[in-house]
């Protein structure tokens, strides 16, 4: 079994899913082989093949073992809003054991790395109880980090951070990406990042006009996925 890696975000919008796909292409071109999984996701519209999402097909697209949609997001919700308010409207229910579950099932892959992308920030509600930060926790493993760059970055990257290792889960490493393309003293910002963030750090995403993940991939070091 490799090494299973979950991915979290400062906030919704901070270019988590272009920076999952852009680790499995770099863990592509190193000659790795890779599973992803977005256990849940809110937001579909309806494809030739049914609802679909587009985090999703991204994902399902960049990892390399071949996973059906229904496998690399099991978890569907219609509305692009809040989990558990979008399960709520729907009449679902979901809770963090249920996504374990499907998380458990991708790890068993014979792959190299297992990418397991969030949802939203670290304390998005799944339900009137849990939060998806109760799934890293509960399969036991590190969390990599994206931070939005952005105005008040520095705040939630902090706090972000602070509520990772307060919860007992390692935070392994951050990206850091650039949401605002006239972001001020975005040097000065990333240098505060570097000083205080805990976990290793990956690279920094500039704006990218065409982002994809082989440009997103370009700006990154995936080698500490490949080790241990």
């Amino acid at each position: 079994m490799g090494k299973t890696v979950f991915v979290a975000g400062t906030d919704t919008g901070v270019g988590k899913t272009l920076v999952t796909a852009g680790i499995l292409a770099g863990l592509r071109d190193l000659g790795k082989s890779t599973a992803a999984i977005k256990p849940l996701a809110a937001g579909a519209e309806m494809t030739a093949a049914g609802p679909r999402n587009e985090d999703g097909l991204m994902l399902q697209e960049w990892q390399t073992s071949g996973l059906s949609y229904q496998q690399v997001n099991p978890v569907l919700l219609e509305r692009p809003l809040s989990p558990h308010i979008a399960a709520a409207l729907e009449q679902r229910r979901v809770t963090v054991s249920q996504l374990v579950g499907y998380c458990r099932g991708i790890m068993l892959q014979r792959v190299d790395t297992v990418l397991i992308e969030g949802a939203g920030g670290w304390r998005v509600p799944v339900n009137s109880t849990e939060t998806l930060a109760g799934l890293p926790r509960e399969l036991e493993i590190p969390v990599i980090l994206v931070v939005g760059m952005r105005l008040g970055c520095l705040n939630h990257a902090l706090l972000t951070a602070e509520a990772i290792l307060g919860d007992g889960v390692e935070l392994l490493a951050w990206v850091a990406n650039q949401v605002e393309p006239r972001m001020g003293e975005v040097d000065a910002n990333l240098a505060t990042l570097k000083a205080r963030l805990p976990g290793r750090f990956l690279g920094f995403v500039p704006w990218l006009e065409q982002a994809g993940p082989l440009a997103v991939a370009s700006h990154l070091d995936v080698s500490v996925l490949c080790s241990g």
